[in-house]
């Protein structure tokens, strides 16, 4: 199969999906990789790094998406790159469809073969840990007086507790956060509603000045804390919240809200998403940070993770062939958004009101 690598085009995105070794093991199996010049640049990869492992580097985009039939990226499919989709391409990459209906209609329109990354991780993305771990970095630093925060050390010092963090769900993206707050001496609240995961913090924490409880408990914590850390990916067709706008005035002074998931208007009813050139905006005097590619910071690590998660699905795919592989493999096939003009992906039919052909009846065509 042939398989195109474009250079990421979302601003401060420095990710690339494939990194040398990886297109060198596709290469090795008989396969012809693409790669547009400097795609790995950020990524510690260079163009030299590509052609020892075997790629072909290309001028431009357009020249990745007219050579290869299978494009592997990042981030979502940009304005730029619209206009290069074709009926036999397969876009193996973070689409998050529900909440861009631009995109949508242009991977429909294209007829193209879309499967949304983010949703094939049977064991979440290597990438959470990541954007917890530097989300959790980006609150400590929030809460420096000079960033506008509470002005409380990280750690308790004179008689003076530590700041006060709340962490919202306590999956991969919770646990990264707890990584980075509880060896800094952060005071950490840890929020779930899954019993599982309270214990198996509360098993990992032991000795820690960490308090675990359910998700219930949120108010009881909320109101006093330095930071409070979303790591809760909530359902797109809800329409409550957990944080609600009315509840941001009883919020310390000078607190911050860093939401990783970032579902607008989600878990946080007053997230919606920034970027790394403009990361925080206020509402009612609470300072947001809604940056929706974290890990994009961080690059020649972010890489490697996607990397290894995304190499068995291609290799799976382009030794198989597409419709075998999703047909074969579950976890691969709930990332099917569209094929052929019809839209597959539930959560984006009913996000956006389209009429969608659930899985489980194009799977059994």
């Amino acid at each position: 199969m042939r398989i195109g690598i474009p250079r990421e085009i979302k601003a401060q995105e420095g990710r690339v999906a494939l990194l040398p070794r990886h297109a060198q093991t596709l290469v090795n199996l008989g396969h012809d990789v693409f790669v547009e010049t400097n795609a790995g640049m950020l990524s510690s990869a260079s163009d030299a790094d590509y052609i020892a492992a075997g790629a072909t580097v290309v001028a431009q985009a357009a020249d990745v998406y007219a050579q290869a039939q299978m494009i592997v990226k990042v981030k979502e499919i940009l304005e730029p790159e619209f206009a290069f989709l074709r009926p036999d391409h397969i876009i193996f990459t973070n689409i998050h469809a529900a909440l861009d209906k631009e995109q949508l209609d242009v991977l429909l329109e294209s007829k193209c073969l879309a499967i949304s990354a983010e949703n094939t991780h049977q064991f979440g993305s290597p990438n959470c840990s990541l954007a917890g771990e530097v989300g959790a970095f980006e609150a400590v630093r929030m809460t420096f007086a000079q960033n506008g925060g509470t002005g409380r050390h990280f750690m308790a010092h004179f008689g003076e507790r530590a700041a006060k963090a709340v962490v919202l769900g306590l999956g991969n993206v919770g646990r990264g956060a707890l990584r980075t707050l509880i060896p800094l001496g952060v005071e950490v609240i840890a929020l779930d509603t899954w019993e599982g995961a309270r214990k198996a913090i509360t098993l990992e924490n032991h000795g820690n000045k960490v308090i675990v409880g359910d998700i219930s408990d949120l108010e009881d914590h909320i109101y006093d804390a330095d930071m409070i850390i979303n790591c809760v990916m909530w359902p797109k067709e809800r329409e409550d919240h957990l944080i609600s706008r009315p509840m941001l005035s009883k919020l310390k002074k000078n607190a911050c809200i860093v939401d990783i998931s970032c579902d607008t208007a989600g878990a946080v009813e007053t997230c919606h998403s920034t970027s790394w050139a403009d990361p925080i905006y206020s509402v009612d005097g609470i300072r947001h940070f809604c940056v929706d590619n974290i890990p994009g910071s961080v690059p020649v690590t972010a890489s490697a993770g996607y990397g290894e998660a995304l190499l068995p699905k291609i290799i799976e795919m382009a030794e198989k062939g597409v419709e075998k592989a999703l047909k074969e493999n579950q976890w691969l096939a709930r990332g099917l958004t569209c094929i052929n003009g019809e839209l597959i992906l539930k959560e984006a039919g009913i996000y956006q009101k389209r009429p969608y052909t659930h899985l489980e009846d194009w799977l059994a065509r």
